[in-house]
């Protein structure tokens, strides 16, 4: 199983190691072999899955605009865990839980098909260096992975500022079998999404945002 990730050591601020430590056994689901129950988590609702929410921001603003649906983020960087659980306790949220543990492991071992409306990836690792491509996220088998915990008519949606790996991620989702590209390419940009911090830096550097929305078939 590849991994998408290197652990960095990011600065874990005060705030954000108090909210982690009040707030972590409240909101954030220890990882498992399990199968995850999402009834028995949020009761019923529309489910998001979140890969990579980096500081949170972006997620708890969904959220907050979306109170009748709920979003489960996935995020190995525990700054940014404390950071978005900082923002659950000022924005008073209930419908978002968060795993600190490695999304493909997590998707084969605690998600069950068809369990997910949505899945969102904004700004992964684009792992620029050829040599380096294969530890980037969205490939094949991986897509595939995701697809299955998707339910019928479900949607992944990617967003990334690096035209290499907008252009490789187009050529695997494309490829995955039961998957379905919403739009001709590109998707035109999803208003409903916020900017990321990610999304401002890439656009400083005079990058283009591109979109990619795909639908699980029925």
């Amino acid at each position: 199983m590849h991994k998408s990730y290197v652990l960095r050591q990011g600065r874990f601020t005060d705030a954000q190691k108090k909210a982690y430590e009040s707030l972590a056994e409240q909101f954030v689901i220890p990882f498992s072999d399990n199968k995850l129950d999402f009834q028995k988590i949020f009761g019923s609702g529309n489910l998001t899955m979140e890969i990579g929410f980096g500081a949170g921001l972006a997620t708890a603003q969904i959220a907050q605009a979306n109170p009748d649906k709920n979003y489960l983020g996935i995020e190995v960087h525990r700054p940014g865990i404390g950071r978005l659980l900082w923002e659950i306790q000022n924005r008073g949220l209930t419908n978002i839980r968060i795993i600190e543990h490695d999304a493909a492991e997590l998707a084969e071992k605690m998600l069950s098909p068809a369990s997910l409306d949505a899945i969102h990836i904004f700004f992964p690792d684009p792992w620029p260096k050829k040599r380096h491509h294969k530890r980037r996220l969205i490939q094949r088998p991986f897509t595939q992975t995701l697809a299955n915990c998707l339910k019928p008519h479900g949607y992944l949606y990617m967003v990334t500022d690096w035209e290499n790996y907008a252009e490789f991620a187009l050529e695997e989702l494309k490829s995955t079998p039961s998957l379905q590209n919403a739009y001709e390419t590109y998707a035109p940009p999803q208003l409903w999404r916020p900017r990321t911090r990610f999304e401002e830096k890439g656009l400083a550097k005079d990058h283009v945002i591109r979109e990619l929305y795909f639908v699980k078939k029925s």
